[in-house]
């Protein structure tokens, strides 16, 4: 069984509007070698799907910089303090796409990519999510709201229309709660040939 790995010394190198560089260098308890590692301090996210009373979930697609591409996502970003992450899901979800909900439930919480990031990933469920007003978009947002019915999100998956990670795992940890959603995994399995 793997053990923990002892911090020799760790070195703050620079702040980034939304993360910090860290260099450590932890000893292995197996080999007793002293290696560097990068560390990305982040704020926790948050990543809301919405689902309609007509059982649409209501998606946002918008530039990604980094892979430069536009994606199909859901609403979300990040736990700004002093903010729970269930107040910034609501927050995000009204800013991101003009939509509230009668319900907040948290689904689950993942780490985004544990080897380079130290932060948390909350996933919550906005049941009966309604339109309330106009986005309320920052500066560097370009976003559109799209409807999407939730028996075709399977197949957005497959197809590669929705390829973000956070994304994915977000409608599994949904797929894996929610009794009244099992059919959807048999309907995703059904459309991969192998």
């Amino acid at each position: 069984m793997p053990k923990s790995w002892e911090v020799i010394e760790s070195e703050h190198l620079g702040s980034y509007r939304i993360f910090r560089l860290r260099q450590d260098r932890a000893r292995s308890p197996r080999t007793g070698q002293v290696h560097g590692f990068y560390v990305l301090q982040s704020p926790d996210w948050v990543g809301v799907i919405p689902l309609t009373a007509q059982r649409e979930v209501v998606m946002v697609r918008q530039y990604r910089h980094g892979t430069r591409e536009i994606t199909l996502e859901l609403p979300g970003g990040l736990v700004d303090r002093p903010d729970t992450p269930a107040q910034a899901a609501a927050r995000e979800l009204r800013e991101e796409t003009g939509y509230s909900c009668r319900e907040l439930a948290l689904l689950g919480v993942l780490r985004p990519q544990p080897a380079l990031f130290d932060n948390s990933y909350y996933v919550y469920l906005a049941r009966d999510a309604f339109r309330l007003g106009e986005q309320r978009l920052d500066q560097a947002e370009d976003i559109e709201v799209v409807l999407v019915p939730l028996a075709e999100v399977p197949r957005l998956i497959a197809a590669g229309e929705i390829v973000h990670s956070l994304v994915v795992c977000a409608f599994y940890l949904l797929l894996a709660q929610m009794s009244e959603f099992r059919g959807w995994l048999d309907a995703f399995l059904g459309q991969i040939e192998l």
